[in-house]
């Protein structure tokens, strides 16, 4: 009886993920309080995988009837339909918010600000065609190569933004509504982290330790650029670090195919 709970209590964990960072729907008796979404935070890795999967799912499917190039695009308009556009919208007030701000206190009104700038246009535009050229290169290897990319790409980069909570400073803004988590204990981090760990071992053993490190480094970059612009992390800057971190690692994985090859 009491495995028969612990179970039902991480399924309801898993389902506060999926219903925060998706537009899939989840049972609404469901009750999401701030400790419950600080618990959650082990299975955004998780919520990761289902975008990553149901992505490669649909350019898979595309890719059959349709160019290769069609079945990219939609598998990211699948991505961004899955979130609405959560991570997109954070980049890019994010942006609006360290190009246009000069001290923090700046940085953060204008990250509130739900109208987009500039800043934020260029950032949206730029990432979203980088990441179709950089796909569109890994399929002319070898269409595999993008599916799975699609998959580790997603799961990774949530593991990173999340991680985040773990040791950064969570920087509080009083006008956002929307619940944050904001803590995250070493079991939440280790459950998190073993998300990661598990769809890096689609990689040829080979690339494994290389591909872990590159990781490691791409997420005290983040770490680095946060800390140096406002200290430490809003709900924008997770979303921020979430999109720039997928981008990452679709360059590292052409990096390797390129160097394989």
């Amino acid at each position: 009886m009491k495995d028969r709970a612990v179970w039902l209590e991480q399924l309801r964990l898993l389902l506060i993920a999926i219903g925060f960072f998706t537009r899939i729907p989840v049972p609404s008796q469901i009750n999401v309080d701030s400790d419950s979404l600080n618990r959650a935070s082990r299975y955004f890795g998780v919520v990761g995988l289902l975008v990553g999967c149901v992505s490669a799912l649909v350019m898979w499917l595309v890719s059959l009837v349709l160019p290769m190039s069609i079945a990219i695009v939609l598998a990211m308009l699948t991505s961004i339909l899955l979130t609405g556009g959560f991570h997109e919208d954070g980049l890019a007030d994010t942006a609006d918010g360290f190009g246009g701000g000069w001290s923090i206190a700046d940085k953060l009104n204008i990250m509130k600000d739900s109208r987009l700038g500039s800043y934020g246009a260029l950032a949206l535009v730029m990432v979203l065609l980088l990441k179709f050229e950089l796909l569109t290169e890994l399929t002319l290897y070898d269409p595999v190569s993008a599916f799975m990319a699609l998959i580790l790409a997603h799961t990774l980069s949530r593991v990173i933004a999340a991680s985040l909570i773990f040791s950064e400073t969570y920087v509080r803004d009083e006008g956002t509504s929307k619940p944050l988590a904001h803590q995250q204990s070493i079991n939440d981090l280790g459950i998190l982290l073993l998300s990661g760990v598990l769809v890096v071992m689609l990689l040829a053993p080979a690339s494994i330790i290389t591909f872990v490190v590159c990781a490691v480094v791409i997420r005290y970059g983040i770490v680095f650029w946060l800390r140096s612009q406002i200290g430490g992390y809003t709900g924008d800057t997770l979303g921020a670090a979430q999109q720039l971190s997928e981008l990452a690692i679709y360059i590292l994985l052409l990096v390797g195919r390129n160097s394989a090859g």
